[in-house]
Parts: C-alpha cells; structure tokens; sequence
C-alpha cells in the first residue's frame, strides 16, 4: 500500500534537522521553499549549511530536550543507532520523523519534488524505487510551461475577479479553467485585453 501525500503549510513551522553533513544539506534546501522555522543540531555544519542565512545552528550533540519543540523531524547523520534513537523518541512523542535511507525507522517520507512557486508535485514510489521517481519527476518538470509560476501567480490574482462576475461555484470554476487553458496556449499570463475578451465572451447568452 502507498504513502498518502499530504500537503502541510510548513510558513513558520518548527523543524529539526539532526546532523550537519551533506545528507543533511539536501534536506534543508528541499524544506526552505516553504518557510519551515529550522533548527539543525550537530557537533559540525559543513560550509555550505553555515552559510545559509535564517537557520538556528546548535553545535553540540543531540539531546532529547530538542524535539521539545519540533513539529516534525529529520534524522540525517552518518550514525545509524543515533538515527534510531531519534526515531524511536519521535514515535513515543507521536512527533513525525523521517530517517536517511531507513523507510522501516521513517513516519513520513520526503518525495522527488517538483516545485515551482505554488505548484508542488510530489513523487513517491514508498521507497521501492528513488530513481523511479527522480526519473517521473524530470519527466513532469519538463511537460511544464517555463512560466507556471507566472500563470499561477496571475490566475490567483484573479479571484477576486471571478467570483464578482461569477457568483455560482460551477460557472466560476468553469471559467477558471478556460482562463488557465488560455494562459497554457498563450505559455504565459494573459494580458488585460485577453482577459476581458474571454469574460465578456463568457457573458454573451
């Protein structure tokens, strides 16, 4: 049976991440995208994670009180009992955890990603193949339009708008999806004119 994939506001949530190596790294920069408060802990950071601003480094070892905090956990050292202990404290304190290459010692998965703006695709194949779903995901990045996030930036924007021409939920979502079909054949947002043409056409009887 498959993962369900949920999809959380992580804006200023808090997150740990236990270790400070490459593995490490990795996770940090797939969580940053979505604004997660993150306090790595580890006795050494590799440079590159020293250089990210807006992370809450401890330079020590890893202590129990640490999860105190922690809305979900990441357990990403080159220790594998250290990993565990982690887990099995993140599972006694019900507190989500994923742990590097240990699907059994993991409660939640991370997917190959597909991020752009306020598009996320996650990919996962429960663990039984990473490259096949590296492999989906390139697939996936390639079909999208150069400027997805434009569009999408744009049709929210036009909410508003919508939902003053359109007070059915139906007609409005209708017209939603002639205005993003637009915008895919346009492969880019549609200019004012282009938008008015569509909604007046859509008020012709």
């Amino acid at each position: 049976m498959g993962y369900f994939p949920f999809f959380m506001d992580l804006s200023g949530q808090p997150g740990l991440v236990v270790g400070g190596g490459a593995v490490a790294l990795r996770k940090v920069q797939k969580l940053l995208p979505y604004g997660p408060s993150l306090t790595v802990v580890s006795p050494q950071f590799t440079p590159e994670l020293l250089a990210i601003p807006n992370l809450t480094l401890v330079q020590r070892p890893f202590q129990a009180q640490d999860l105190d905090t922690a809305l979900f956990v990441i357990a990403a050292t080159d220790q594998v009992s250290l990993n565990h202990t982690v887990s099995r404290l993140c599972r006694s304190r019900r507190i989500p955890v994923n742990v590097v290459d240990d699907k059994n010692a993991c409660t939640f998965l991370f997917p190959a990603l597909v991020q752009k703006g306020a598009l996320s695709v996650g990919i996962s194949t429960s663990g039984s193949s990473p490259a096949a779903a590296v492999w989906l995901k390139d697939e996936i990045d390639a079909l999208l339009p150069r400027r997805m996030e434009d569009i999408l930036f744009w049709l929210e924007s036009q909410r508003p708008l919508l939902k003053a021409r359109c007070p059915q939920a139906s007609q409005r979502a209708a017209l939603s999806a002639r205005l993003f079909s637009a915008c895919l054949a346009a492969g880019r947002p549609l200019d004012k004119q282009e938008l008015f043409c569509i909604l007046d056409e859509e008020a012709l009887p």
